[in-house]
């Protein structure tokens, strides 16, 4: 086999980015913007889907439904990063929150940068939660604000490249 034709293989980076979202989705540009983050870190980007399991079932009890819905946004986020060149370590965490989730998946993992979706009035993390995640993620924490209609898109790879290295 021609060794210029083989697909590269992509090295998990040192560091890790986590981008936590709940309840349906992650918005284009906050992905986006992740991926660009990871990149000019040279990190391993973490998407990690956080299921909400309701008290009538058992904590770990299989949520099929959920874990439906769950993966496809993640494969989606794993294609755009791959694409990008970033290194893709995905999760699903259950909780009976979504903070409950977080709080479960730092307790077991370590992470170098945590960026969450701030929201948009529909599904996803609320502004309460959001208080706690930066009063209490072990991490540095970025919230990005999802773009909408008529406002400019995230910055270009190089000026969030020089935003992040005199960070």
């Amino acid at each position: 086999m021609n060794l210029l034709h083989r697909k590269k293989h992509l090295e998990p980076g040192t560091k890790r980015v986590l981008v936590p979202f709940t309840r349906g989705g992650l918005d284009q540009s906050v992905l986006d913007a992740a991926i660009r983050i990871a990149r000019a870190e040279e990190a391993t980007l973490v998407p990690a889907y956080l299921i909400v399991t309701p008290y009538e079932f058992a904590l770990d009890a299989p949520m099929s439904q959920q874990v439906a819905a769950a993966m496809p946004l993640l494969e989606a986020v794993e294609n755009a990063a791959l694409k990008a060149g970033v290194p893709v370590d995905a999760r699903v965490e259950s909780g009976r929150t979504p903070i409950h989730g977080l709080k479960r998946l730092w307790g077991v993992e370590n992470f170098d940068r945590i960026i969450v979706p701030a929201p948009q009035g529909g599904p996803g993390f609320t502004p309460k939660d959001l208080l706690w995640i930066l009063m209490h993620a072990p991490a540095e924490t970025v919230l990005l604000r999802p773009h909408t209609n008529g406002e400019s898109p995230a910055a270009s790879d190089e000026t969030l490249g020089a935003k992040v290295e005199t960070a």
